[in-house]
């Protein structure tokens, strides 16, 4: 492997804020935006309520298929037939297309 120096910086390239970086990672990990990203996993109690989310956590969110995981079968089965409300609540949240799919799975 041979060493080679750094491009030289354009000074003429205007500074990025923070949020628009992490918008451009997060969507390279296949979100919508870090905000979206940040605001289902911080607010999920809040967007699912105290009972599900003691059950069932969210684990990744990628294109807008979020998958979560819970501790038993029968949490799995409840939480499928409500998939639509959970999604329109998460939209409703974090913005139209934020969550797009609901994929569950039981914990191991």
């Amino acid at each position: 492997m041979t060493w080679r120096p750094l491009p030289e910086r354009n000074e003429d390239r205007e500074p990025v804020g923070i949020r628009a970086s992490l918008d451009k990672v997060a969507k390279r990990f296949g979100s919508s935006s870090a905000s979206a990203f940040s605001g289902l996993f911080e607010r999920w109690e809040e967007l699912v309520g105290p009972s599900i989310a003691a059950h069932a956590k969210p684990v990744s969110l990628r294109g807008g298929h979020l998958r979560v995981e819970v501790d038993s079968s029968a949490w799995a089965s409840q939480l499928q037939f409500m998939t639509t409300d959970l999604v329109e609540r998460c939209c409703s949240a974090l913005g139209a297309g934020a969550v797009k799919q609901i994929d569950i799975r039981v914990r191991r």
